[in-house]
């Protein structure tokens, strides 16, 4: 199966501003890409490219004063198949695990395992450890909150989104992983791509999406407490403890977010669909900071 997939991203800067952005699609899917552009801007800006201590490509410029405008777009091949299910994987014993995931069972900026963790033991402590356990997070929190992109807060943290039961998807991420944490399961936040593959079209314009990854049985597993369901087509940009570490865009500086475009679907059942559809709206909700 192939996937058409990029972005359209402006802002305007009343100076010249030094950007990051965290738009790359992740080294795990590079080998996947069958044809892309190189990464676009106008007015044209040198940019260069380096990897952040979590293992994504992040890319540097200096946006102009004035209009800024990032596109990429590309086609990558994916095997069809939904996220993998292993409900017999266990959870692994914090002494065994392995040096880089100690790291995704400590509270963050966004998931304050301080204040949830008696919550945690009390809702999840009898279930069955492992997948079944993990599970049973991503429902409860599926159940927990209502989705809404008027719901969008920059600022909302794990315990927030529980108390208020309203969010995005990262705000969904966020408590689920908080959860897991909160039961001595490494989970680690995801942003990435996720098409309407196999499901009926949501009508909202095109996004990206926030899932997470649990550490089971030596290895990591999708889970999606949004949607709560294994889903197919997701291709991964980038990871890390939270969102603080994987925003779409970072400026040091004042700036606005003037267009947000994202495509995403199956090339082969729109061949001659343009590359984005849909309507501009900010997106406060995904970390351009």
């Amino acid at each position: 199966m192939l996937i058409r997939l990029g972005y359209e991203i402006a802002i305007e800067c009343p100076q010249p501003t030094p950007v990051i952005s965290v738009l790359e699609i992740h080294k795990d899917r590079q080998k996947d890409i069958k044809r892309q552009t190189r990464v676009i801007t106008s007015p044209k800006t040198p940019s260069r490219v380096y990897e952040d201590r979590y293992g994504n490509s992040c890319r540097r410029f200096v946006a102009p004063a004035g209009g800024f405008r990032i596109l990429y777009d590309a086609v990558v091949e994916d095997s069809g198949e939904p996220d993998e299910t292993n409900t017999q994987a266990g959870e692994t014993p914090i002494e065994e695990l392995p040096d880089d995931a100690i790291g995704y069972l400590l509270g963050s900026r966004y998931c304050e395992t301080d204040h949830l963790g008696n919550l945690a033991w009390n809702l999840f402590g009898q279930e069955p450890p492992g997948w079944a356990r993990v599970q049973a997070i991503t429902d409860y929190v599926h159940n927990r909150l209502s989705f809404g992109y008027g719901y969008a807060r920059h600022t909302r943290t794990a315990a927030q989104a529980h108390e208020e039961r309203v969010g995005v998807c990262r705000d969904f991420a966020h408590l689920a992983i908080t959860l897991c944490r909160c039961m001595n399961i490494p989970a680690r936040y995801v942003n990435g791509y996720l098409g309407d593959i196999g499901v009926p079209p949501d009508p909202a314009p095109m996004d990206f999406n926030a899932w997470f990854e649990a550490f089971l049985d030596g290895k990591w597993y999708t889970f999606d407490a949004r949607h709560n369901m294994r889903r197919i087509g997701r291709v991964a940009v980038a990871r890390g403890r939270d969102a603080t570490d994987v925003p779409l865009l970072h400026s040091f500086g004042p700036h606005s977010l003037t267009t947000f475009k994202v495509w995403t679907y199956e090339q082969e059942n729109h061949p001659s669909k343009p590359p984005y559809h849909g309507v501009d709206r900010t997106i406060g909700a995904h970390m351009i900071a």
